[in-house]
């Protein structure tokens, strides 16, 4: 598992489009499995997961984005899990270090950084 976090400043939609569009696009076999959408007292917590191949593991692992924000102030979550083939520990986690690498450089070229 590979984690990744940071605090950003813009439009919640924008920003969530910007990061889903751009996920999508990285990776020829990226697919969107499911999302949810919560609302509050002026607090809003978008969660999306995706599933890519890892041709370095020969198998599928899997990006959990969570984007919360309370105005202009936002905070990216992102988590990825999957990519082992040991049945006890995990090793070979190239797979999910590379599907996080195209959240983080997304997340750190977007212009409203915090």
């Amino acid at each position: 598992m590979a984690k990744y976090e940071k605090h950003l400043t813009g439009d919640f939609d924008a920003v969530l489009d910007y990061l889903f569009d751009g996920i999508m696009n990285g990776s020829a076999s990226a697919s969107y499995e499911d999302g949810s959408d919560w609302a509050a007292d002026g607090v809003r917590v978008a969660v999306r997961v995706f599933e890519r191949y890892s041709w370095t593991g020969s198998n599928r692992v899997s990006l959990n984005l969570t984007l919360t924000g309370s105005g202009n102030r936002l905070f990216l979550s992102a988590i990825t899990s999957g990519g082992s083939q040991a049945v006890f520990w995990k090793i070979n986690t190239m797979g999910e270090e590379s599907f996080l690498d195209k959240v983080i450089e997304l997340a750190e070229s977007y212009g409203g950084g915090a």
